[in-house]
This record gives C-alpha cells, sequence and structure tokens, in this order.
C-alpha cells in the first residue's frame, strides 16, 4: 500500500492541485537504473509522462543521456536542458516536420532523430542529414512497418540513405502487451525480440547495419530486459519505460517488484456530501484523467472509499457502509490510474522534499507548441 500521505498539508493551497516528490523521483530513478543493471545508457525514457524541467533534469543528473518525446514542445524542452539525444517518437508530417526541422537547427547540440515508416515521412527531410529510425510495428497496430518482409524494410532503410538522411537504428514500441499478465508479457514481449533479432540479423546480411533498437514501454520493459538474446546483436538495445519516474496505479501493478513509489498525486478537497455515504471533491476529468475509466484514482489511506464516475470538476467518491462523512474542506489525496496525461492538465505542479513543501514548478512541456512557438 503506498505510503497514505504526500505532506502535512499547509492552509493556502488552491486545490485541485499536482504534487511531486523529488524524493520519490529520485527513489524511483534508481530503481529503474537498478533494473537496467546500473546502466544509464540502457535506457531511453520518454517524458511524455513528466513533462517538467524540474523533473528531467533529475534524470539527467543521474546519468540519463537518452531520451523520446511525442511533442516539438516535448524536444523543446529537452533541447534547452542541453539533453545530448533526444528521439521525437510521432511521425511528424507537413506543418509538423517543418517545425521539427526547424528546431533541430536552431538545437544543434541535442542530436534530433524522427521516426519514419514509409517514405513519405522523409519528404520534409531531404538533405537534412537528421539521424532516422524506423518505426515497426510489433503488433500493437497504432503505427509503424510491417516487419515480416525484411527485404521491404530494407527498402526503407534504403530511402532513408538516399534522402540524405542518417539510418540510426529501429523502434519497436509493444504497447499491446499492457493489458496481459506478467507471464505472458514476458513470453510474448520474448518471441517478438526474437522476430527483431532476426529482422536485424537479416538486414545485416543484406547491407544494413543497426546501430541502436529502442523497445518496450513500462509494461513491457520486464520482458526486454530479461531477454536473454539481445548480445547476439552488435546493436545498442535502451528500453523507454517513462511512466516510472513518476508511477500511477497502473503502473506500480504492473511492476510490482521494482520497488517503486507513486511520486505524484492529486491534492483535491471534500466540497460536497451530496446523499449518505458519498462525498465529492473538486478533481473531476480536468484534473485527473479519465481515459483509463472508473476508477480514475484511488484516495491514498483510505481502501474502502471507491470514487466514482467524474464530471468534468467533480469527483464523487462512495464510502463504506456507516462510515462517518469526512467535514468539508477535508483535503485528500489521489493516485491516478493514468499519470501521464493528469500531469498534462496542470500548468504547474508543487514540489515536495522531506515531506515538506518547497514551491510551485511549471509544466512546461504541456500542451502543443502554437503558432506563434
Amino acid at each position: 500500500m503506498p505510503t497514505p500521505r504526500f505532506l502535512d498539508h499547509p492552509d493556502g493551497i488552491p486545490t485541485p492541485a499536482l504534487l511531486i516528490d523529488l524524493d520519490r523521483v529520485d527513489a524511483n530513478v534508481g530503481a529503474v537504473l537498478a533494473a537496467c543493471g546500473g546502466v544509464a545508457d540502457r535506457w531511453r525514457p520518454h517524458v511524455k509522462t513528466v513533462k517538467s524541467a524540474a523533473v528531467i533534469q533529475r534524470l539527467l543528473d543521474a546519468g540519463v543521456r537518452h531520451f523520446k518525446c511525442a511533442t516539438t514542445k516535448e524536444w523543446r524542452l529537452l533541447a534547452s536542458l542541453h539533453a545530448p539525444d533526444v528521439l521525437l517518437a510521432f511521425p511528424m508530417v507537413a506543418a509538423n516536420a517543418a517545425r521539427a526541422r526547424a528546431l533541430f537547427a536552431a538545437h544543434p547540440a541535442t542530436r534530433g532523430s524522427i521516426l519514419v515508416e514509409e517514405s513519405s515521412h522523409l519528404e520534409a527531410w531531404q538533405g537534412s542529414g537528421v539521424g532516422v529510425f524506423l518505426d515497426l510495428n510489433p503488433g500493437m497496430d497504432r503505427t509503424g512497418h510491417d516487419p515480416s518482409d525484411p527485404a521491404r524494410v530494407t527498402a526503407l532503410a534504403q530511402e532513408v540513405q538516399a534522402a540524405g538522411c542518417t539510418l540510426r537504428g529501429l523502434h519497436w514500441y509493444d504497447g499491446h502487451l499492457a493489458g496481459a499478465a506478467e507471464a505472458e508479457r514476458d513470453a510474448v514481449g520474448h518471441a517478438g525480440y526474437s522476430r527483431l533479432a532476426m529482422l536485424i540479423e537479416a538486414l545485416g546480411a543484406l547491407g544494413i547495419t543497426i546501430d541502436e533498437v529502442i523497445v518496450a514501454g513500462t509494461p513491457a520493459t520486464p520482458a526486454a530486459l530479461s531477454y536473454p538474446h539481445w548480445d547476439r546483436l552488435d546493436a545498442a538495445v535502451r528500453v523507454s519505460p517513462g511512466t516510472v519516474v513518476l508511477n500511477d496505479r497502473a503502473s506500480l501493478a504492473q511492476l510490482p517488484a521494482w520497488g517503486l513509489q507513486p511520486a505524484a498525486v492529486v491534492l483535491s478537497t471534500i466540497i460536497s456530501h451530496p446523499r449518505p455515504g458519498r462525498v465529492t471533491c473538486d478533481a473531476g476529468h480536468k484534473a485527473v484523467s479519465a481515459d483509463a475509466g472508473t476508477p480514475t484514482c484511488e484516495v491514498l489511506g483510505h481502501a474502502d472509499w471507491t470514487p466514482a464516475k467524474p464530471s468534468e470538476e467533480h469527483l464523487p467518491i462512495d464510502l463504506a457502509d456507516g462510515a462517518a462523512l469526512p467535514p468539508i474542506g477535508t483535503l485528500i489525496e489521489l493516485l491516478p490510474t493514468h499519470i501521464c496525461p493528469t500531469v498534462n492538465n496542470f500548468d504547474e505542479a508543487l514540489l515536495v522534499r522531506g515531506g515538506r513543501l518547497i514551491g510551485p514548478t511549471r509544466i512546461d512541456a504541456r500542451g502543443r507548441d502554437g503558432l506563434a512557438d
């Protein structure tokens, strides 16, 4: 059971508010690095979860040098922090591609790379020399090139080179393993990695060298780290979980053996007693994301409280039969089911260290770049 409270709540905090505990962030980063054998070079975290310079800096301080992101605003934030190597892991086309190319040119100290699954993704990058990862579809059917035909993948790699770009490696995001039990994640994940290894060997036989392979979001990372045959490849293999820096109900359930801690919660206030056995707080789905379904969160320290379906600004919570209703104005801490879009709901977070509130910080990469950026 997570620690019930982040801090002794001082008066005067408007709610809902996002709290981030830096001690727990550091502990989570240490736990992931331990799972990676103490080698920071094996981790390319996705920063779509944290979106904050204050948190990303702690990854840099821990020796992490390779990153993934999904938006140009996230990429720009990483470049401003002098991150050495950042993959923009989202298909960039049309105006988005033009913006990304301009950003890469404006920040030459950060090595920028893109994902490509077909030749049309290369049109905006002709002659740029940009690093390219070929995006493969391991079964999630979201994005990615069909990996079953080495000749087709080779043709795409040759198109990268002909466009004046630099082939850096392969991207294999097996996010479809999220709903599987741990044993199934290992079995299906390992089978996929064997297919990937065979593809890399086949590409090598056709004259295409792969320098890096990026695999595994949060739920698949244990399978990737336990795969026994990576050493047969000459390529660097990096895992890319990002949720694990802050964690949520889902990641803590998916990785129970890692010793991860909830490092972010939403502070909320009880605002109503609509009927016996129910209270309502001010953390609707515009505060705690509802994309993972109901319950959107759990109330720390109150295992017998059950969050119901939220409205935009209201979250009803059902209490155990006969439980006394907490007074109006009671502060509670909510652990989201999905932390990534929850962070994106806030302009700022309140940082906690040593159980004490130390001040606010911006969620710098919240939202997206606008026309004026």
